[in-house]
């Protein structure tokens, strides 16, 4: 029996992945700070498919939970065929913050991490071959805040990492979704009004579209032609040209903040709990 490895599956694009891999047969890993939300979904994972569903309680900003499921991906007798690096949250803090452990932080979970597990994966997928996927952004590819800088180096190091592991039988892909509805943005008080609704795609869309290019052996994923225009473009405009609609979109998130949060820090945790 295939198994598969998810961080932050308890929601969001998290969740999707582990529903649609429960339906093919594949038996879970799920990772989650939540320990209600992981008997949940593992009961209605189980109930619906029949698979078994192993859930391990794990901050992936503390670095001795990371090591525990680092140690799960190393296990050599429970094997697992997938690792999804998924868990992370939105960081809307400025830059020049006085405190800048919001960074520090988002750092920890979206890029320590990633590094730790993905490096363990393709470590122990050597030889006998796998899939790794690591989600990041189509922010990549603006200059939006500590968000865009942290999911750049996501997209940069599944690039890296493919390359290192070329004929070895494992894929590295990095899945660079757009506006995706998920508890994201109801968590940070965010109105999807403020996006003109042809933006929006569902979280099934970007699992869909992932896993098919992860078979592929794809390196980059993005979800939906519309948003393969729009990372085409992003990537051959001029930097001006980026700069601007970066700093057009940033005031756009400062706008929809709710009263009297428009100056301060915002964390908007989503697919880490």
């Amino acid at each position: 029996m295939a198994t598969a490895l998810i961080t932050g599956g308890t929601s969001g694009i998290g969740a999707a992945f582990a529903r649609h891999l429960a339906a093919r047969g594949y038996d879970l890993v799920l990772v989650a700070r939540n320990s209600d939300r992981l008997d949940a979904i593992a009961a209605e994972l189980h109930a619906n498919s029949g698979i078994n569903v192993e859930t391990i309680i794990a901050d992936l900003a503390q670095r001795a939970d990371v090591a525990r499921v680092a140690t799960r991906i190393d296990h050599a007798q429970r094997p697992l065929d997938i690792v999804i690096n998924n868990a992370g949250f939105g960081l809307h803090a400025p830059l020049t913050s006085v405190d800048p452990s919001q960074h520090e932080h988002a750092f920890d979970v979206m890029c320590r991490a990633v590094l730790v597990l993905g490096g363990a994966a393709g470590r122990s997928m050597k030889g006998r071959g796998g899939i790794i996927i690591n989600i990041s952004s189509l922010q990549t590819y603006l200059t939006t805040g500590s968000y865009a800088a942290i999911k750049a180096w996501v997209t940069a190091f599944s690039e890296s990492l493919s390359g290192e592991l070329r004929g070895t039988g494992v894929t590295v892909t990095a899945v660079l979704p757009g506006w995706v509805r998920t508890e994201w943005h109801e968590r940070a008080g965010v109105r999807r009004s403020s996006l003109p609704g042809f933006l929006w795609i569902e979280p099934d869309t970007v699992v869909r579209a992932a896993l098919r290019d992860a078979r592929r052996g794809r390196v980059i994923s993005i979800p939906t032609v519309r948003y393969r225009i729009l990372g085409w473009f992003a990537r051959h405009a001029p930097r001006s040209a980026i700069h601007w609609i970066s700093s057009r979109i940033s005031s756009g998130r400062s706008d929809a903040a709710q009263p009297g949060e428009g100056s301060e820090p915002q964390v908007m945790k989503a697919d880490n709990s």
